[in-house]
């Protein structure tokens, strides 16, 4: 009874806290939308509205009232998921959003998997041959890779792999002709939907190279911290204790010492999964992939605010909502986390 009131509480305290969070991004975005040159009923109704239009507009998002009726008009609306209206497309903003969305979530869950696939091996090959050859050209180029940016890295491999050594497409989603019938808006998926395996072969084709752009942002990241974190193991009382019995390297690293080295990891890629979202924008624009970064891209280039605040909303619930889950997980899987937040309430 007491460890279920001690998870309930867990729980409470971190819904509130992110509930809090995304208050805070509600009114910071509020507070942009009125800092905004312009008026907000003009922009809304369009450029080319009549006087009795924006009037009408502005009594429709009720912009005649006071700023703090406004303010709590705002967040009621947030609530029933209204993000606004776009000027360009004139549709809602969480309907565009809900259209473009399939495609960035495919080019965020392939990132993540060349991330973790190639950062959480070499980061324990480093860390149990530190101060060696490999351990060293990783670190370098996790140093590397690091500080380069994004747009510039996509240019320069789309330069060599796509025009000059011709091995993957220099951008698109889909070849012409071999596109699937658009079911969920990711290109992958529904290549597997209609049971095309050309065309699910070209979908990922076309998304190797922009999701390994996204992924090396992020796999330095991985690979420096699993490398820090299982090397502070390594050296800790109790893998000398195992070691003393006789334990062989791999049994000891892989049995012991990396599972108590994946918190880190686990909480950073957690994070790193709403931040992919959010450092779409210039990966698809460079790789012309229709997805929520090209969207605030257009929206940006033509003026359309009320698109690019409901995107930034939109991200920030998204990264939010992530890290609950992640905080709920760790909670979940590592006993030191949860003798750290629940304490004896739980014994």
């Amino acid at each position: 009874m007491l460890a279920f009131r001690a998870y309930s509480w867990f729980l409470v305290r971190r819904l509130g806290l992110t509930l809090l969070t995304l208050w805070g991004l509600a009114s910071l975005v509020f507070l942009m939308v009125k800092l905004m040159p312009g008026d907000e009923a003009q922009m809304a109704a369009g450029a080319d509205a009549s006087a009795a239009q924006i009037e009408a507009v502005r009594e429709r998002l009720g912009l005649d009232a006071p700023v703090i009726l406004q303010y709590f008009g705002f967040l009621g609306r947030l609530v029933r998921g209204d993000l606004g209206t776009s000027i360009v497309t004139l549709q809602p903003v969480l309907n565009d959003l809900e259209k473009v969305l399939p495609s960035t979530l495919e080019l965020v869950f392939f990132a993540m998997l060349i991330n973790l696939a190639v950062a959480i091996p070499t980061g324990i090959v480093a860390a149990n041959r530190q101060g060696g050859i490999f351990d060293t050209v990783c670190r370098v180029t996790a140093v590397m890779l690091g500080g380069m940016p994004a747009f510039w890295l996509a240019l320069v491999l789309q330069y060599l792999l796509g025009s000059v050594w011709r091995i993957v497409p220099i951008s698109g989603q889909s070849s012409f002709g071999m596109a699937a019938p658009t079911v969920t808006g990711a290109t992958a998926v529904d290549a597997i939907i209609a049971l095309n395996g050309p065309a699910f072969l070209d979908a990922l084709h076309h998304l190797i190279l922009p999701a390994a752009v996204l992924a090396a942002l992020f796999a330095t990241q991985v690979f420096r911290t699993l490398r820090a974190s299982l090397l502070g193991v390594l050296r800790s009382d109790f893998i000398t204790a195992i070691r003393a019995k006789g334990a062989s390297s791999r049994r000891m690293l892989v049995r012991h010492a990396l599972p108590n080295s994946l918190n880190p990891v686990l909480t950073l890629s957690g994070t790193q999964a709403g931040a992919m979202i959010g450092s779409a924008v210039l990966v698809e624009t460079v790789f012309a992939r229709q997805g929520i970064g090209a969207y605030m891209f257009n929206a940006v280039a033509q003026k359309d605010s009320f698109a690019v605040l409901g995107s930034v909303m939109f991200i920030g619930t998204v990264v939010c909502l992530v890290n609950l889950a992640v905080d709920i997980l760790q909670l979940l899987v590592d006993p030191r986390i949860r003798a750290a937040q629940l304490g004896s309430q739980t014994q």
